[in-house]
């Protein structure tokens, strides 16, 4: 058994995590830290176990803010972080950084923010390509000999990436967008994960709100909100994309369920091994979230979703070409 499985099941976790990025980045105006200390411990309470963050989300803030929530219950969480991507004020630009160096300045950073002496799962959040995966993954590897981290994963990587980086040290998680309308682990990264029982975390398994339904316009979004500079969600492709959600809606009519909880329920259904992180900056979104876990879907089903949504049916890519230069993730044919 991977380390990352060995530690939900010793914290009795449900699959379904928590990402905390929504709090602090890429949606629009942070939550003030009152606000989102009380959300993170909300969640807590009604049974959330996996809680992922990054250095990279709100410049840091986002780390501070669950080391606070997690002040007494360290014990009963997974934590997981993650290095390599951060935002340098000097530069006033995200930077990616692989180098050995900054990988360990970033964790024990993280650490002191997280107020914890160590993280149960720290990932490289993008492989710097100037830096030979082995040397970033080998780093890490020497930070799990030292106990600051329980396990090493990966994030946005390709199956051949994977695979390198696994003859170096062991990977117990990949985190990759998967969901409903972003199937790209299933070209090769789910069955290489599947290789080495190394869990798939589904972020974005919501399609940054779009499965929910609750983004009827994305002009309607904050200007710093992520999504209005992502193709799928522009004026030339989103109206096509959200017809293409009725679909779904009438699935979950049938099932009595709401579009996001059929949404989760359908990656639950994909594997044991698939981890989904759904964030909210709601915690009544996160009780909904959390309740899909209940929700069982049939072969029938889950075959239908599956003909919905698909590569060749979405329109616009899930990043622009700036972003989609960073990461290493397989692309379906055009």
């Amino acid at each position: 058994m991977s380390p990352f499985f060995a530690r939900l099941k010793e914290v009795a976790s449900p699959r379904i995590g928590l990402g905390a990025m929504n709090l602090s980045h890429g949606y629009g105006s942070p939550v003030p830290e009152p606000e989102a200390v009380r959300a993170l411990q909300a969640a807590f309470d009604m049974g959330y176990r996996h809680v992922d963050t990054a250095t990279l989300y709100g410049a840091t803030a986002n780390e501070s803010l669950v080391g606070k929530a997690l002040v007494g219950r360290r014990d009963e969480l997974l934590l997981a972080s993650k290095c390599g991507m951060a935002f340098d004020p000097e530069q006033g630009k995200k930077v990616i950084d692989g180098r050995p160096a900054t990988l360990r300045r970033q964790c024990e950073a993280s650490l002191a923010r997280l107020r914890t002496d160590h993280l149960d799962l720290y990932y490289l959040h993008r492989w710097d390509k100037t830096v030979p995966i082995e040397e970033s993954v080998g780093e890490l590897g020497r930070l799990v000999e030292e106990g600051k981290i329980g396990a090493v994963g990966l994030s946005e990587v390709s199956a051949a990436t994977l695979r390198r980086a696994r003859a170096e040290h062991p990977i117990a998680a990949v985190q990759s967008e998967y969901s409903l309308w972003t199937r790209n682990p299933e070209i090769g990264l789910i069955a290489a994960c599947r290789e080495s029982d190394t869990a798939l975390v589904a972020f974005s398994p919501l399609g940054r709100g779009f499965l929910t339904g609750a983004v009827e316009d994305p002009a309607r979004l904050e200007e710093s909100d992520m999504r209005r500079s992502m193709p799928r969600f522009s004026a030339e492709h989103y109206p096509h994309n959200l017809r293409l959600l009725d679909d779904v809606k009438a699935v979950a009519r049938e099932q009595d369920t709401t579009p996001g909880q059929l949404a989760l329920a359908w990656l639950l259904a994909k594997g044991d091994d698939i981890i989904p992180i759904p964030g909210s900056r709601s915690v009544e979104h996160m009780r909904q979230n959390l309740a899909a876990e209940a929700l069982r879907l049939d072969a029938a089903t889950v075959a239908r979703l599956d003909a919905m949504l698909t590569p060749d049916q979405v329109m616009g890519g899930r990043y622009g070409a700036a972003q989609q230069a960073e990461i290493d993730t397989e692309e379906f044919a055009d």
